[in-house]
């Protein structure tokens, strides 16, 4: 699928530009320390202002703020917060510090007022990523408010989308195919629970193949194999593996239908018609 190309107005778009640019600069150059950046571009972002405690625009010192206002501003540092991921044993701590800055960063920002504008979202979020991630390919876009675990184990191919409110959970590693579809709401796990010990966590790759997609609310469990081209319907379940081409739905997921192999896609301009799962 193809989105329209929109675009601000000029001015907007280049104060975008020199925004991401510095920022970038900031957090990889080496000359600041990420923390510090995380914690000033924050404050910006929230308050408008320049960075705090330089006494640029409106910015007052700690000194003149409330107890609660003090808690807000000691919220933007990276270095003042603990995730749920920090308290998990098998973490390589090491590797996580190393994104923790860039992951509050992104958490942070889309809760703020820019968070919700797509058009900066989607490159904030792509000049994050890599940052990241394990890997990331070309063309990744990401919509707001979608979660992971580590970061570190969780791989992207070229062309991966991923829609709003979307939990990644790459405890056990989660590797994602090019051309990848993530809709609303949808969960993939790569670690599970022991039924009798609940402090026994079985960690299982899950993978995600070339063309698939993973529809609204629909869930995969952990070490489950998604194939090539496959679908998972909205609000199934995958507990088993998915093979290719083949669109399961329900709970536990099951196959419907099997499509078409086709080796170029339909030619939707020639009056062809998608035909949803119901139509099966």
């Amino acid at each position: 699928m193809f989105y329209r190309e929109l675009r601000p107005q000029p001015q907007a778009e280049a104060d975008f530009d020199e925004f991401l640019n510095s920022l970038h600069r900031d957090l990889t150059d080496g000359r600041h320390d990420p923390n510090d950046v995380v914690r000033d571009t924050l404050y910006e972002i929230y308050y408008g202002a320049g960075k705090f405690g330089e006494g640029i625009g409106r910015a007052p010192s700690l000194s003149n703020l409330s107890p609660a206002a003090r808690a807000v501003i000691h919220n933007f540092d990276p270095r003042n917060i603990t995730t749920e991921p920090e308290h998990y044993t098998d973490i390589d701590s090491r590797a996580y510090q190393e994104r923790k800055p860039f992951i509050w960063l992104w958490q942070m920002y889309d809760r703020s007022p820019l968070g919700q504008n797509a058009v900066l979202g989607h490159r904030f979020r792509r000049m994050l990523a890599p940052l990241i991630f394990k890997s990331v390919g070309e063309n990744f876009k990401c919509w707001h408010f979608v979660e992971w675990s580590y970061g570190y184990n969780l791989s992207f191919g070229d062309n991966v989308v991923v829609h709003r409110h979307v939990l990644l959970d790459d405890r056990g590693g989660i590797e994602i195919g090019n051309n990848v579809s993530i809709s609303d709401y949808a969960n993939i796990y790569s670690h599970t629970h022991d039924i009798h010990d609940i402090h026994t966590v079985y960690n299982r790759t899950t993978r995600i193949g070339d063309g698939a997609r993973i529809t609204y609310h629909a869930t995969v469990l952990a070490g489950t194999q998604v194939g090539a081209h496959s679908m998972v319907g909205t609000g199934a379940v995958a507990t088993k593996d998915v093979e290719p081409y083949h669109i399961k739905v329900g709970i536990p997921a099951k196959t419907v239908k099997v499509k078409e192999n086709l080796e170029e896609p339909p030619d939707w301009d020639n009056g062809e018609e998608l035909k949803s799962v119901s139509d099966r």
